[in-house]
């Protein structure tokens, strides 16, 4: 499934510290990408690029809170100064969010909001602006949204809301570049085996009056496959977008899921 990149083809993945974002930066690494990684944890980020180096890829990262419009400015300016203009972009950043809807704080509702929608917006508008390599007819826009913004989740309102925006942005911004590229499209995981699924099951155990491990049966429970799948598996979707093989592949949702969605 090896892409045809380049030592010049940057690769932008927002949120890839951890779990599906580092899964998603190690796959276009060993595709030939450069890759930029962003974060807002200086632990996380260090830790992820030792990680990353350690293998042998070409990486970089940048400190950048992507709810922060001048923030995601200054940081996409300087990706493109110090690494290249991006060819392809990766929005991952994105944080859980829920409970009970009657009881959700405007903070959190507009935190999910902002961290797991408006920044797709606004890092895609700055790339788009900065990299003549992202608008052209080989260059990629990955969103990662959810099967939770096709189907919805119980008590996760706020990010339902937020990844079914991510899915109707990424199928309205792939038709309005179809003619001239780049191709744009969303991965829609299920359940997946990362640090955010273990606080996710904390989370609903709590509501529910259950243990985290009767959680994950129930979950589990719900998989046709039987099982979480793993960042590797997303990545390896993404791997698939970013490539040459792809290039007719636009406005999609692309499940990753173990069957728990078929839509």
């Amino acid at each position: 499934m090896a892409s045809t990149s380049n030592s010049n083809d940057v690769a932008l993945v927002t949120g890839g510290t951890s779990g599906i974002g580092l899964a998603i930066a190690a796959a276009l690494a060993t595709d030939g990408f450069t890759v930029v990684v962003t974060g807002r944890d200086k632990s996380k980020m260090d830790s992820a690029l030792g990680t990353l180096r350690e293998q042998g890829h070409r990486v970089a990262g940048y400190l950048c809170d992507v709810r922060e419009r001048a923030a995601v400015a200054a940081t996409v300016r300087t990706v493109v100064d110090e690494q290249g203009a991006p060819r392809v972009l990766v929005n991952n950043a994105g944080r859980s969010g829920g409970g009970v809807t009657t009881a959700l704080s405007d903070e959190l509702w507009l935190d999910v909001i902002d961290t797991n929608l408006n920044s797709v917006f606004w890092v895609t508008r700055e790339v788009l602006n900065a990299s003549p390599a992202l608008r052209s007819p080989s260059g990629r826009i990955i969103n990662i949204a959810s099967t939770g913004g096709k189907q919805g989740v119980p008590f996760g309102a706020p990010y339902s809301a937020a990844k079914a925006g991510v899915i109707g942005f990424s199928k309205a911004l792939a038709k309005e570049y179809a003619a001239t590229g780049p191709t744009v499209n969303a991965v829609c995981p299920g359940y997946v085996e990362t640090p955010m699924s273990v606080e996710i099951r904390e989370h609903y155990a709590a509501l529910n009056g259950v243990t985290p491990e009767q959680v994950l049966a129930s979950f589990q429970a719900k998989i046709p496959l039987g099982r979480y799948c793993t960042p590797e598996e997303v990545a390896g979707m993404v791997r698939y977008l970013a490539g040459p093989v792809a290039d007719s592949v636009t406005a999609q949702a692309l499940n990753v899921c173990g069957g728990l969605g078929s839509y």
